[in-house]
């Protein structure tokens, strides 16, 4: 049985934009998971296609592999038990927090989540953002959450700029990513929820999986890994 849904090729589906890990550079896929799906598809032998996932809830880029669309699930993806209960997920190969973005020159003093009080968090709908927002709701410091469809970020961070949201909540390396050229708005807070990310399979595709996890280690040991870390990630590669 072959392990791709076509032999020879393995097709990786990906949220864009989602910097650094998957972003389009000159209409060509680029990124650290792009990177690192290319240099696994090396080491088994496989010709990477890449596909966009354009659905407005993250979530539910999992049921295309249930339904044979494409082979793998690449997108800066936390592995969380409710995903884990509908597809299958490679041994994690990075861990990093959520970040708090907020906009400077409306909000100049917020520097923890207690600074929070009475504004409204952007969150793109099926993000594991959501938890960190769900929970200072509950917590009473937030005053509300607006949901985006998830290829609506940079809608979220044009109503952070316009002050219309108080906070977008996202993925640390991604969120400081896409304020980078937006000066009215920092990354004020980092929230350690110490997320590990995951390449997700088909449920029943352990042979794929194990195959990946194989490739995952040689590149660990023979320094592939930790240059690509080192080229999208420059603080986390040293």
């Amino acid at each position: 049985m072959a392990l791709t849904l076509t032999p020879g090729r393995l097709i990786v589906a990906s949220a864009y934009p989602d910097p650094p890990f998957d972003l389009i550079e000159n209409g060509s896929a680029s990124g650290f998971d792009i990177e690192l799906m290319r240099a696994i598809c090396a080491q088994l032998g496989l010709a990477l296609q890449p596909v966009r996932y354009s659905g407005g809830d993250f979530n539910g880029i999992f049921y295309g592999l249930a339904k044979c669309s494409y082979d793998a699930v690449i997108s800066g993806t936390t592995i969380t038990p409710e995903r884990s209960a509908v597809a299958l997920f490679s041994q994690p190969y990075l861990e990093f927090n959520q970040g708090v973005a907020v906009n400077r020159r409306s909000t100049p003093k917020v520097a923890s989540l207690g600074d929070l009080r009475g504004l409204t968090a952007g969150i793109q709908s099926g993000n594991t953002s959501d938890f960190v927002a769900k929970r200072l709701l509950a917590d009473g410091v937030i005053a509300n959450i607006k949901y985006y469809p998830y290829h609506g970020i940079a809608t979220a961070l044009d109503d952070l700029e316009a002050a219309r949201i108080g906070l977008v909540i996202k993925l640390h390396p991604v969120i400081s990513w896409l304020v980078k050229d937006r000066p009215a708005l920092a990354v004020a807070i980092e929230v350690p929820t110490h997320e590990k990310l995951g390449i997700a399979f088909a449920k029943q595709n352990e042979a794929l999986c194990e195959a990946v996890n194989g490739a995952l280690a040689t590149l660990r040991d023979n320094g592939e890994f930790a240059r690509l870390e080192a080229r999208w990630f420059p603080r986390a590669g040293g």
